[in-house]
């Protein structure tokens, strides 16, 4: 299998995709002269042309309203928000409108529309653009929303997205578009609901999804260090959620710890725990952990943003607490999210 970047699996997807379906156009702000802010939209506007590559004005209620238009005529849009922090200018759109119009049209009407485009933190891009807005999201019936972790689940996840028939709300995460992995060849898709076992234990599973996938990995390399054996899953999707494969987890390690990177009131750890409160509790010998950001606005000083942001230490901690056991951390770095206990 190739190697590619999350940026360049992204963009191959892309291009498989328009050359494939003539309905499939791609529009947003910068996306065709400027070949998008993170480079993701290089070379598109030269292949696929002005009508189907299109630069749009500075207005994302205009483009995301142009955009579920074109879906409800036959095209397959794809809009790239220059970051999601700027989706909450067009919210109305996307959650009164393309989350509901297959229901006000008593499914006479779909909206296939991809709405892609960086989420998160961590590349020092301050308060207003280093939000993680997935709950936000997976809080609206109507829309998918997709978090994929490496290239081959940004392949796999948006091609799925642009062949669906329902809106789909695709967040890459702005510190992996240089990650490489491993990518299938060939038409190759993933479905939604089906979360990956990134590593298999018995002693405590750990759910992560996004660029805490890899801190839950690191976490769990160092927990086994300790004879600790943690099961990591890594969701891919937070609706529709994969509830099967978290509860059967917990079923068999007794423990549980939920990683996010939002911030912890009211956010996707919390309506986890309460899934595995209501599905395996007779199961679980200690409280489930959740280690989240910190509930700030993200600072811009690349020291104090790490802080904020959850790290393995944060989650070798909270696992040892379902353990009852002291483990000493992986390194000295203060705790960068809060956790429960």
């Amino acid at each position: 299998m190739p190697i590619l970047s999350y940026r360049e699996a992204i963009r191959s997807t892309l291009i498989e995709e328009m050359d494939r379906d003539p309905t499939v156009i791609l529009l947003g702000e910068e996306v065709g002269l400027y070949q998008g802010t993170f480079r993701v939209t290089a070379d598109l506007l030269a292949r696929f042309g002005p009508r189907r590559v299109i630069d749009t004005p500075t207005s994302e209620t205009g483009f995301i309203g142009a955009a579920i238009g074109m879906a409800m005529l036959g095209l397959r849009p794809i809009v790239e928000m220059m970051t999601w922090n700027f989706s909450l200018v067009a919210f109305d759109q996307i959650v009164n409108n393309a989350a509901k119009i297959r229901y006000f049209s008593g499914g006479q009407v779909n909206i296939p529309l991809v709405v892609r485009g960086p989420n998160g933190a961590g590349v020092q891009l301050s308060a207003q653009h280093s939000q993680s807005l997935e709950a936000l999201y997976a809080h609206i019936p109507g829309l998918h929303v997709v978090v994929p972790a490496t290239p081959a689940e940004a392949k796999g996840l948006l091609r799925t997205a642009i062949r669906g028939s329902d809106p789909v709300i695709f967040l890459e995460h702005a510190s992996l578009y240089g990650f490489k992995g491993e990518v299938p060849d060939g038409d190759f898709a993933m479905p939604f609901g089906a979360a990956e076992i990134a590593r298999s234990g018995g002693d405590v599973t750990i759910v992560a999804y996004s660029r805490m996938r890899g801190v839950a990995l690191e976490a769990a390399e160092h927990l086994a260090v300790e004879g600790i054996e943690a099961e990591v899953i890594n969701l891919r999707t937070l609706r529709p959620l994969d509830q099967r494969t978290i509860l059967e987890s917990v079923r068999r390690t007794h423990r549980a710890v939920v990683v996010q990177e939002q911030w912890r009131p009211f956010g996707t750890a919390a309506e986890i725990a309460a899934t595995i409160a209501e599905g395996a509790f007779d199961s679980l010998d200690a409280p489930v952990e959740r280690v989240t950001g910190a509930d700030v606005p993200m600072p811009y000083a690349r020291n104090i943003e790490i802080l904020a942001l959850p790290g393995a230490e944060d989650i070798v901690r909270a696992a040892a607490r379902t353990l009852y056991r002291e483990i000493p951390t992986p390194n000295a770095r203060p705790s960068g999210g809060q956790s429960d206990g």
